[in-house]
């Protein structure tokens, strides 16, 4: 895919999220999952969520689809408030709303041939009576996302990664949804799988005016295939652009050592990698004040004592850091980060 990110569409929001919260208890106190998120999404448009396991990117998605009940804060979708939708309410948001897993194999009923898979939602749903009156629908289905008719009466552990994942988007894709929840969908693939998959999503979306929230951790992969781009740490979001400014100008310390990160062909070119370093603030019952500060090479004592607000950058750039005017030089200036080379040698 050669293209350095989509232009954002000029439509209406399809997803809203104003100060949405998850809050999981554990032994040791609240776990803050998912703390005080706000973002929207234009019908047609890809979000990316970024970051490193543990940032709560997944839980986003999981409470989004009301899979988790929002501790707090309001969902509102096609302009109605899904927060606190009763399971009677939640079924026919299901066909509206789709998640697509990051393992397929474990996304799959092991005992359903591929016909019996793709078909399932569609009975579930009273769109057909029984399999048989489905089949066409499912080949036409197979044919949308690349599975050979061979396939129809083969069980998952027969196929590998790739050829399931198909499986798992066409089910998804079945009910005609507006919107679909993409957690992760290639991290589990070989790499010359990925793109053929990232290939297939983009197509479906332009056929079916599809709405993507598209989470992962490989900003590489992102890049290409969203508008816009949230980068989340522990629980929040730390900024927030159109995908092709947040690459040429990244304004968040964190955001510029993930994309220091993504490897080049040429490491002589003037590429720093920013390692991190220090301790990693916990996400049950968090202090006040920025939670990166502890790895942050520029963090300033004034950066622990209160949370940094979101600012305005730019059009649609946020990032809430108050040394970030001080910071928005290119990249390669930040002085505290490590060549490609001397990172290589210190893992080795």
């Amino acid at each position: 895919m050669e293209s350095s990110g989509k232009a954002p569409p000029s439509q209406a929001s399809l997803l809203e999220v104003r100060r949405l919260k998850k809050y999981f208890d554990t032994p040791l106190g609240k776990l803050h999952a998912v703390d005080d998120l706000s973002f929207s999404i234009p019908r047609g448009e890809t979000l990316g969520i970024v970051g490193e396991s543990g940032c709560g990117k997944t839980t986003v998605g999981r409470t989004i689809m009301l899979l988790h009940q929002p501790t707090g804060g309001d969902i509102i979708f096609g302009g109605e408030t899904i927060t606190g939708y009763s399971k009677k309410q939640i079924k026919p948001l299901r066909r509206r709303m789709q998640i697509i897993f990051q393992d397929p194999f474990s996304s799959l009923n092991p005992r359903m041939t591929v016909f019996e898979a793709i078909a399932h939602p569609l009975v579930l749903n009273g769109l057909y009576k029984n399999n048989n009156a489905a089949e066409g629908r499912v080949l036409r289905l197979m044919e949308m996302v690349g599975l050979s008719r061979r396939l129809i009466n083969t069980y998952p552990h027969e196929l590998d990664g790739g050829r399931r994942q198909r499986i798992v988007i066409a089910r998804a894709l079945s009910l005609e949804p507006e919107f679909i929840v993409c957690d992760e969908p290639v991290s589990a693939l070989d790499v010359s799988v990925q793109a053929q998959i990232l290939n297939l999503l983009q197509d479906r979306q332009e056929d079916m005016g599809l709405t993507y929230m598209f989470i992962t951790h490989n900003l590489a992969v992102v890049k290409h295939l969203s508008n816009r781009i949230a980068v989340m740490y522990l629980g929040q979001i730390v900024e927030m652009a159109p995908s092709r400014e947040l690459f040429a100008r990244p304004l968040h310390p964190y955001t510029r050592a993930l994309i220091s990160a993504i490897p080049v062909a040429n490491i002589h070119a003037g590429q720093k990698r920013i390692l991190l370093r220090g301790e990693i603030s916990s996400p049950v019952n968090p202090q006040r004040g920025c939670r990166f500060a502890k790895r942050c090479a520029f963090a300033e004592p004034g950066c622990g004592e209160s949370d940094p607000p979101p600012e305005t950058a730019a059009a649609g750039h946020q990032v809430a850091c108050l040394r970030w005017r001080e910071l928005a030089g290119p990249p390669a200036d930040i002085s505290a980060g490590t060549t490609s080379k001397e990172a290589a040698d210190a893992d080795n």
